[in-house]
């Protein structure tokens, strides 16, 4: 799977859950030494059901590390209301008492008072050795996580690597911010039926992060890429010195020098399908360290789409992008998309300025796949596919009653369904008085309500005025249901 995903929306087939996955032991990694702090997403807007796969999904993701000090710390703060320290990284030393601990983990429900958990976090954090790479592991669905944009630069300026995983509906702008560099390895957005899959990619992650003290190569383009590494040094009394060159004689040596506090960097303008050399040299007054060295080569130059992503998806739409655009090579795109297995495949076709589209009358809950091609004007042809679900049809409400209880006021009433529900969206025509010598007018009104008013009193009405009321749901604003209010003109 391409690599170069901003945030990857991942579907397959379920895989079969049992007891077998917590229990079962797998290839223990004694070479790692770090702290990994779970932050779990426990409030209301989190399902049941989600919740449970989220700790499944931790237990066999963290099932090959040793345990202990010198080995792999794990704790688990839980996110509600009010934070909660399930188990600190200090308590568990081995496997067996771990995953006993992750299955009797309770939901708290509550708020998503995620600000709140990460000042915890902060402060456990602060407390551990400072000579080990520490990991905060987000699991959250994304629903309303609030401020956390300062709390999560702090941690990532103490040398905290910040590493997320959400569910589909996850708000990807605070996640993208939140997460250490680069955003291909660090987030993932996941369907939480398939969360399985991104077990052996996220533990990668974290083996690059906490299992060795080397530079490594995360992210390579035609003309960039992207090395990271293990923070060594202090912000104000030491740096690094950064070296690379490509293996062609006549090109010249880039010299760069980094902050101390610094774990990564992107290097650019480079050449495509080129060998490079590149050396990290830390410098320190205190201390000796050793150079770090690493070759890659970039990747070829191919014309075509390096970026194919999904995005604005409803039951009946979704919208299609892909780039980066190169109109000197490309003649047009072509979008080609059907829902799988067997469903009738559609094409649009595009010139060579256009880098999206909405895909419509989609059918709701289901899986499409889309395949965006490049046709280049020498009769090449290059493509890239992804999978998108389109989200289920939120629900309606089930009844509207509009009762009149006196001049120009009208009883308003419904019934809904309350799984996911986050309120109402109540609207009405309302008249508007411009003085006593000039005719009355009217001014389309609209009040939110919290998900335990199935019912309010509407003031100052027109005559058949126009009510509407729609619910509102984490994923979308349900269909709304109108009726006409039948009030009485005062003499």
């Amino acid at each position: 799977m391409d690599r170069l995903f901003l945030c990857w929306f991942l579907l397959g087939a379920t895989l079969q859950r049992s007891s077998e996955d917590v229990s079962s032991p797998g290839p223990v990694l004694d070479s790692c030494e770090g702290d990994v702090l779970l932050l779990l997403d426990s409030s209301g807007s989190v399902s049941n059901y989600e919740f449970s796969r989220l700790l499944l999904f931790a237990a066999k993701l963290l099932r090959p590390f040793s345990l202990g000090y010198g080995h792999i710390r794990v704790g688990l703060l839980q996110v509600s209301t009010n934070p909660t320290l399930e188990f600190g990284l200090d308590v568990h030393n081995n496997q067996q008492t771990l995953q006993k601990a992750l299955r009797r983990v309770s939901q708290l429900k509550g708020d998503t008072n995620t600000k709140a958990a990460l000042q915890v976090a902060q402060q456990l954090l602060a407390e551990t050795q400072e000579n080990v790479p520490k990991v905060l592991l987000w699991l959250t669905d994304g629903v309303q996580p609030g401020d956390v944009d300062k709390t999560m630069t702090e941690l990532k300026a103490k040398g905290v690597f910040v590493l997320a995983v959400s569910t589909v509906h996850g708000n990807y702008q605070v996640l993208k911010h939140a997460v250490t560099p680069p955003l291909e390895s660090h987030l993932f957005c996941v369907d939480i039926d398939s969360i399985e899959i991104i077990t052996e990619e996220l533990r990668e992650a974290i083996i690059r992060i906490i299992c060795a003290w080397r530079l490594c190569m995360v992210q390579v383009t035609t003309h960039s890429a992207v090395l990271q590494w293990h923070p060594l040094l202090g912000k104000h009394t030491s740096h690094y010195q950064l070296r690379y060159k490509s293996i062609r004689e006549m090109d010249p040596e880039t010299r760069r020098v980094l902050p101390g506090d610094s774990s990564w960097v992107e290097l650019t303008s480079l050449r495509p399908d080129t060998t490079y050399t590149v050396s990290l040299q830390p410098v320190s007054n205190q201390r000796l360290f050793d150079t770090l060295h690493v070759n890659f080569t970039t990747l070829a130059d191919v014309s075509g789409p390096a970026i194919v992503s999904m995005s604005d998806r409803h039951p009946h739409q979704m919208r299609v992008s892909w780039g980066p655009l190169q109109p000197s090579h490309v003649h047009r795109y072509v979008v080609e998309y059907g829902a799988i297995p067997s469903g009738h495949v559609h094409t649009l076709v595009f010139d060579n300025q256009q880098n999206s589209t909405l895909l419509t009358n989609l059918e709701p809950g289901t899986q499409y796949l889309v395949t965006v091609s490049a046709h280049h004007f020498n009769g090449r042809q290059t493509a890239m596919s992804v999978r998108a679900c389109t989200e289920e049809p939120l629900p309606a409400l089930t009844d509207l009653q509009l009762t009149t209880s006196q001049h120009q006021e009208v009883q308003v009433a419904w019934q809904a369904h309350h799984e996911g529900l986050r309120g109402y969206w109540v609207s009405w025509e309302r008249e508007k008085s411009l003085g006593s010598s000039t005719k009355p007018s009217s001014s389309f009104t609209s009040i939110y309500l919290p998900p335990a008013s199935p019912s309010t009193q509407l003031t100052v009405l027109l005559a058949r005025s126009r009510v509407c009321v729609s619910p509102i749901y984490s994923t979308g604003r349900g269909d709304r249901i109108c009726c006409t209010a039948e009030t009485d003109k005062a003499v």
